[in-house]
C-alpha cells in the first residue's frame, strides 16, 4: 500500500497568515464569491491566544459594515469616548466624539478581531490551513505562481492559484519572495523603545496617554479586568532591565498616580519603534498586505486599520479581476493603499514625537521640548487643530 506524499490542488486565491489582514481578506473574499485558501505557520490555539494591541477607527469598522460583517466583528464592542493625556499630572481631555462629528472607532483588541474573523470564516466553510511548514511562493512574477507548503502529517502540498496575498507580516516570507531589485524599502528608526505590559489590573475609564519628565507612559483598557501599559525605555532594554517591582513604580511615578493597583503581569514585550514602507506593494501577481508591506509604530493606533484597509482594497480588486476579468483595480492597489499609508505614517511619526519630546527632555533637547509642548498645547487652544487630529484619529 502507497503512502501519500503530496497532493496537487487549486484556488483562485492563496492567502499566506492568518493575522488581521489575513483574515479579513479571507472574510472579504468569501463574500464576494471568490475562492481562496488560508496558510498559517502556527496553530490554531496560538492564533486565537496571541495578545496584540489594536483599536478599530471609525474608517476601519465601516469596511466591515460595508461588507455586511458588522454584526461578526463590532457587536458588543465600545464606541470611543474620550481621550485622557496627563501632562505632569494635570489632566486634560480630548472629546472623540465632538472633533469626529461622531465619527468614533470600536475598542476592538486585535485578538477579538482575530478570533471572531477566524471563527466566522471557519464557520462558514472557509479553508484555513494551520501548521503549515515551509509555505514557499514559486512563479508569482509570471501568470500561474503556485505555493506549495508541508502540513503537519508531512505531506507536501501544491496549490496552483491565479492569485497569492503575503498577509505573514514584516518578517514572513512573501515579502522575501520578491526579488530585491524590485522593491525600494523606505525605513526610519525613531530612536526610542517602547516596553509594552499585559496586567490583570483595573482599566482606566478613558484611554490614557501621559508625558512627564520621566519618559512617556498610557494605560489602555483590555476589558473588564485586565490592562495594557506602555512605557518609553531605552532601545536596547531587556526584561532583565524591567523586573515587574520597577514596572509598577514607573508607572505609578509616570502616571501621577501613587495608588494605581498593581496586578499579575501576563506579558512583557519590547516594541520596535521603527517605520517601515515598501513601494509597490506587489510584485506580478503576489500582493502584500498589512505589515508584510509596511510596519508603524502604535502610536495612533493604525497598523490594525492599515491591514484592514488594505484587505479592503485587494478584496475589491480581486473581485474585479476574478469575476469580471478587470485587473485595472488590481494594477491600482499599491499606489492606492501607499496613499493612505504614507498619510497614517506622518500622522503616528507626529504624534510619537510630540509626545515623547514633550516630556523628556534628553530626546531632543530643551528647544524640541518647547515646540513639542507648543504642538501639544495647540490641541486644546485650536479648534481647526483638534478637529485636524480628530480626522485623523478617525481614519481620514
Amino acid at each position: 500500500m502507497s503512502v501519500e506524499t503530496s497532493r496537487r490542488e487549486s484556488t483562485e486565491v492563496v492567502v499566506i497568515g492568518a493575522g488581521p489582514a489575513g483574515l479579513t481578506l479571507a472574510n472579504l473574499l468569501r463574500q464576494a464569491g471568490v475562492g481562496c485558501v488560508v496558510l498559517e505557520r502556527q496553530s490554531r490555539p496560538y492564533v486565537e491566544q496571541r495578545q496584540r494591541a489594536g483599536i478599530l477607527d471609525h474608517r476601519g469598522a465601516g469596511v466591515f459594515e460595508s461588507w455586511g460583517l458588522a454584526d461578526v466583528v463590532l457587536a458588543g464592542m465600545p464606541q470611543e469616548t474620550k481621550v485622557e493625556f496627563r501632562v505632569d499630572g494635570e489632566q486634560r481631555f480630548l472629546d472623540v466624539p465632538t472633533l469626529t462629528e461622531g465619527r468614533l472607532g470600536r475598542l476592538v483588541p486585535q485578538q477579538v478581531l482575530v478570533g471572531r474573523l477566524l471563527a466566522h470564516y471557519v464557520e462558514t466553510g472557509g479553508d484555513l490551513r494551520f501548521e503549515a511548514a515551509e509555505v514557499t511562493p514559486r512563479g508569482v512574477g509570471g501568470p500561474s505562481p503556485t505555493v506549495t507548503y508541508r502540513d503537519a502529517d508531512g505531506i507536501t502540498h501544491e496549490i496552483a492559484c491565479s492569485y497569492v496575498a503575503g498577509c505573514d507580516g514584516h518578517h514572513g516570507v512573501s515579502r522575501v519572495s520578491v526579488p530585491e531589485h524590485a522593491l525600494t524599502t523606505y525605513s526610519y528608526d525613531h530612536g526610542i523603545g517602547w516596553l509594552t505590559i499585559l496586567a490583570d489590573a483595573p482599566p482606566p475609564r478613558y484611554p490614557l496617554m501621559a508625558i512627564t519628565t520621566h519618559g512617556f507612559a498610557a494605560h489602555f483598557p483590555r476589558g473588564p479586568r485586565a490592562s495594557r501599559f506602555y512605557l518609553q525605555c531605552a532601545p536596547a532594554d531587556t526584561a532583565a532591565d524591567w523586573p515587574d517591582e520597577r514596572i509598577w513604580t514607573q508607572l505609578r511615578l509616570r502616571l501621577a498616580d501613587g495608588d494605581l493597583p498593581g496586578g499579575p503581569i501576563g506579558e512583557k514585550v519590547f516594541v520596535e519603534m521603527r517605520s517601515h514602507v515598501v513601494d509597490p506593494m506587489h510584485y506580478g501577481r503576489l500582493f502584500l498586505v498589512g505589515d508584510a508591506a509596511h510596519i508603524i509604530t502604535p502610536m495612533g493606533g493604525k497598523g490594525m486599520n492599515l491591514a484592514v484597509a488594505d484587505a479592503d482594497v485587494l478584496a475589491h480588486a480581486l473581485r474585479a479581476a476574478v469575476r469580471d476579468g478587470d485587473e485595472e483595480p488590481l494594477a491600482a492597489y499599491s499606489a492606492t493603499c501607499l496613499e493612505r499609508v504614507w498619510n497614517h505614517q506622518e500622522f503616528s511619526r507626529w504624534m510619537t514625537e510630540m509626545t515623547h519630546e514633550a516630556g523628556d527632555e534628553t530626546l531632543a533637547g530643551p528647544f524640541r521640548r518647547r515646540l513639542a509642548r507648543a504642538r501639544f498645547d495647540r490641541l486644546f487652544t485650536s479648534g481647526p487643530a483638534a478637529r485636524a487630529f480628530g480626522d485623523l484619529m478617525a481614519g481620514g
